[in-house]
């Protein structure tokens, strides 16, 4: 028997949807490509790699973040909730909303949607339709579907989100 892996002692400590995790890789890694390419978290999209279309929107400490340009040498000890955390247990209001309003098409950035408008609900209970357009226009939808999004963020606050 092999003794248990070692850590290094500059490993990154972060916690990922409620799991503590050591990350003893290239600190200059962003950290979408350890959650996808080490992890295997596929949920976070990569989209550009510079945070342009905001594919790979996460919480960070429960803010909305770009993990594609946020290095993982930034998270020390940091708090990050994606997609397949956003709820545990359950659909997360926002998820239902989704799906009750058809939103996804391509499916390509519904996740950092998603997060994107949970992130919004959880500072605004009851947006506006401006605050809805500002919060979520750096997340860019190919097939756009904005109306649905929108419609989906409004029903998703009359449910107390």
């Amino acid at each position: 028997m092999s003794p248990p892996a070692r850590r290094r002692e500059d490993a990154i400590e972060l916690k990922i949807n409620g799991v503590s995790r050591s990350f003893d890789g290239d600190p200059e890694r962003p950290l979408a490509w350890y959650l996808r390419g080490i992890l295997w978290l596929t949920g976070t999209k990569f989209g550009y790699g510079i945070g342009l279309w905001g594919a790979c929107t996460v919480y960070q400490n429960r803010e909305a973040a770009r993990s594609c340009s946020t290095r993982v040498k930034s998270e020390v000890n940091a708090e990050i909730t994606i997609i397949e955390g956003l709820n545990a247990g359950d659909l997360h209001t926002v998820q239902k909303a989704w799906t009750a309003h058809k939103v996804p098409q391509c499916g390509g950035c519904q996740p950092s949607q998603i997060m994107q408008a949970a992130a919004l609900l959880k500072s605004k209970p009851h947006p506006t339709d401006h605050d809805i357009d500002e919060i979520m226009r750096g997340n860019i939808c190919r097939c756009g579907t904005y109306q649905r999004i929108q419609a989906a963020i409004k029903t998703a606050a009359g449910e107390g989100a």
